[in-house]
């Protein structure tokens, strides 16, 4: 078998076991750092174990039940911004790579809080879906639009090159009335320009929200995590 590797990701896991053959079934080992079974069940359903193979052999990695700490969300935050340059993230504007690693973040903070309080893990699970199924929702009708808009452009670029090679051959009253059809297409591609400019900018926008808003709900568990840790000082 060809060997695949997982990527680095910011979600702590534990260390990765050899998956067990068993009357021909691949069988995962249970995690043995959780003392609560139904944690443990629990993270694996919001994070489900990553899997790979290297040579003939299958290996799976859970994610970790440890409790972090103050350090480990600074770390985090530190880990974040080493990830941003590595991958040479844009700052502004739509990027995969930013979301992809806000995303990861987004999960690592959602462990951490599932660790300490298993109820606002799912419910943290919920407002990740949520933000998941928005953002595939305006990710398909961008490129609908999108679409949509090339395929008007490109009618009207046909139509203006039509009616140059015919005009000639026509009346006056002909050739003004494909000059006024020309005018037409002309000024709705320019429409279709000017709406195609104004959802970008909109894009631009929700995702510029949609940032600030993670870094909110970033902030407000590093808070809670904190709170948490000082308590048991």
């Amino acid at each position: 078998m060809a060997k695949s590797t997982p990527f680095e990701c910011l979600v702590k896991h534990d260390s990765p076991v050899l998956v067990e053959r068993s009357n021909g079934k691949f069988t995962t080992p249970k995690s043995t750092a959780a003392d609560d079974p139904r944690l443990e069940n629990i993270l694996n359903r919001i994070l489900p174990p990553r899997e790979w193979v290297e040579g003939d052999q299958l290996w799976a990695q859970q994610v970790s039940v440890a409790p972090c700490t103050r350090e480990d969300v600074i770390g985090l935050q530190e880990l974040l911004d080493e990830k941003l340059q590595q991958w040479q993230a844009r700052g502004t504007g739509i990027c995969p790579l930013r979301r992809e690693l806000f995303s990861q973040c987004f999960d690592e903070l959602i462990r951490q809080v599932t660790v300490e309080c298993a109820e606002m893990g799912l419910l943290l699970l919920m407002v990740r879906d949520e933000i998941q199924i928005t953002l595939a929702v305006y990710r398909a009708l961008s490129q609908s639009s999108a679409a949509f808009g090339m395929r008007k452009a490109l009618q009207a670029e046909l139509g203006k090159s039509d009616g140059e090679k015919t005009v000639c051959d026509l009346g006056e009253e002909e050739r003004e009335e494909l000059w006024k059809q020309l005018n037409q297409l002309t000024a709705y591609k320019k429409h279709l320009d000017k709406r195609e400019k104004e959802r970008r900018q909109v894009e631009e926008k929700i995702h510029t929200q949609e940032v600030q808003f993670l870094k909110r709900i970033n902030q407000q568990l590093k808070d809670q995590v904190t709170a948490i840790a000082d308590a048991k000082k």
